[in-house]
């Protein structure tokens, strides 16, 4: 059984093991050391005749707990350093001046916040000097400069340390209350170290990137606006830039993406708690009425493991989704197809915290024909993992085609996620299933002459829907494009293709969604209680 343990967790939990530490360290060294510790205490118990009740909390609770010694273990080694006391080390006597003198007595807490702020060029050096008591001979060959280059950026750096010194320094808001954006991934494939979660959970990055957003910052500059010391923001910078999520102009960075304002947020909520209502009920009815359809034809348009009502948060977004890329005014380009770094294609939409914004409506990236929208409305999307691996979405389709599992642990582990359950020894979906043959099969039956009163009754209908649809939707999309044009920055405002990226986006994700999710609540034709599958919006489309 021990050797059973030990390759089910080799095979199907290493990789998320690395994500969980990944996000939870920002650092793909770190998440490796933290995998590797996690991985030898699981097997070490294992190799010691444990033998856990549940296998997938077990391994989850060590996870929890290592990394929770990690983060003490790190605290305390901030903690000692940040106590050590730069008076105590003694100081190379090579010529003191009166600066020396300063550094070295009354002023020496400014000069270790001044460090804080100054390039990694002259940074080295002061250190170096003053607190590593080298040479300047010594500095030089480590740093392959000639003694002159050394002296003169020495020079420099006193200057440079005196006068911040002696300044007041005002430090920006958010170094004393950091904000937070909420972001939407467009995603058509993640990167292979977790992007672009890894890149915009940590909230030292998301306070760059507002205060980088339309206003070009130096990484001095930004240091002192967020309050963190300026080798932490170099180094991230950095990456971000690296990851195209930032871009330099000049010797300043910039955001690279859309971040819509509150104030932008706010115009679009007062024009879509007007809107919302006349949407919400054309679509419902839209809904109900292809679904008579299909019923008149003999058919299902969402398969036969949830009900209606379960299959209702799928079928209202689909609809929504689909009919709105029929408008004529809708833009052809969308978000989300940008090749990034570790084989990742996505895009990022950012949005300022805003408090009177709907639940959130989530989006899983494809694999294997499943996709699952996740609601934020009560904690639905807290019932189920952030993302189902590629192994799990494939036994999931076997359920979906009768077939039985090829990994029993990994289908148990989804009836526990309340994507199936458990008859007898058949494991049955919870999940909606769209089939293209079943779509072919209603389009010819519509094509039949002698059709049925019912289904004829219902296709008419439709085309008065559709064409009020088309029509309310040409307003929504010139509406947010106007909201959104004066929101943006320059360098975004003049790229039409952006624009139209944006808008169209805007139009299809957690956003407008959201508002859709919390009128269709409202009016109760959507309803959820403590009883209703966590699977709600997740479905297969197959061939």
């Amino acid at each position: 059984m021990q050797n059973g343990l030990i390759k089910e967790f080799t095979d199907s939990y290493l990789e998320k093991l690395f994500y969980f530490c990944l996000k939870k360290t920002g650092s793909s060294t770190d998440a490796e050391d933290l995998t590797q510790d996690i991985t030898l205490n699981v097997i070490t118990a294992l190799n010691k005749g444990v033998t856990p009740s549940s296998f997938s909390a077990w391994v989850w609770r060590i996870a929890r707990n290592r990394y929770s010694a990690w983060a003490k273990e790190k605290h305390d080694r901030r903690t000692a350093i940040s106590g050590l006391d730069v008076s105590d080390h003694e100081i190379g006597d090579n010529g003191k001046s009166a600066l020396d003198e300063m550094i070295r007595s009354e002023q020496i807490a400014l000069l270790r916040r001044e460090l804080a702020f100054i390039k990694s060029d002259y940074r080295d050096i002061i250190v170096s000097y003053y607190i590593e008591d080298k040479r300047v001979r010594e500095i030089a060959s480590r740093l392959s400069l000639s003694e002159s280059a050394v002296k003169q950026r020495l020079f420099r750096a006193r200057q440079i340390l005196k006068e911040g010194m002696e300044l007041a320094r005002e430090f920006g808001k958010r170094s004393y209350d950091p904000e937070e954006i909420v972001y939407t991934n467009v995603c058509t494939r993640p990167g292979t170290l977790g992007q672009p979660w890894t890149l915009m959970d940590p909230k030292l990055n998301q306070n760059i990137f507002l205060a980088c957003y339309d206003n070009p910052m130096t990484v001095e500059e930004l240091a002192i606006e967020i309050g963190v010391a300026l080798p932490y923001v170099e180094d991230t910078a950095c990456h971000l830039a690296s990851q195209s999520l930032l871009v330099m102009n000049g010797d300043k960075y910039e955001t690279a993406f859309p971040i819509i304002s509150r104030d932008a947020q706010e115009r679009l909520h007062y024009y879509y708690e007007g809107v919302m209502p006349r949407l919400v009920s054309l679509l419902t009815e839209c809904a109900d009425c292809l679904v008579s359809q299909y019923e008149a034809a003999g058919l299902s348009c969402y398969g036969e493991y949830q009900s209606y009502d379960e299959a209702k948060w799928m079928l209202l977004l689909n609809l929504y989704k689909g009919l709105y890329s029929l408008c004529e005014s809708t833009p052809e380009v969308r978000l989300g197809s940008t090749e990034r770094e570790n084989n990742g294609i996505w895009d990022v939409l950012a949005f300022e915290r805003y408090d009177s914004a709907p639940d959130f409506v989530g989006y899983h990236c494809q694999s294997n024909g499943f996709i699952h929208y996740r609601f934020g409305y009560a904690g639905i999307s807290d019932r189920t993992p952030a993302n189902l691996s590629t192994e799990e979405t494939h036994e999931l389709l076997l359920m979906v085609e009768g077939k039985n599992p090829d990994n029993k642990a990994v289908a148990e582990r989804l009836t526990e996620y309340g994507y199936a359950f458990k008859s007898k020894d058949k494991y049955i979906p919870r999940v909606a299933v769209i089939r293209q043959s079943v779509t072919d099969e209603f389009a010819r039956v519509c094509k039949k002459k002698s059709r049925g009163r019912d289904l004829d009754a219902c296709t008419e209908r439709q085309k008065e829907l559709h064409g009020m649809l088309n029509e309310l939707l040409d307003g929504i999309n010139r509406t947010v494009r106007d909201i959104l044009f004066v929101d943006l920055p320059e360098s975004i405002r003049k790229n039409k293709t952006v624009i139209d990226a944006l808008v169209g986006s805007v139009c299809t994700t957690s956003h407008t969604l959201g508002y859709i999710v919390k009128h269709a609540l409202e009016i109760g034709w959507l309803k959820y209680d403590e009883g209703t599958t966590p699977a709600i919006g997740a479905y297969f489309k197959l061939r």
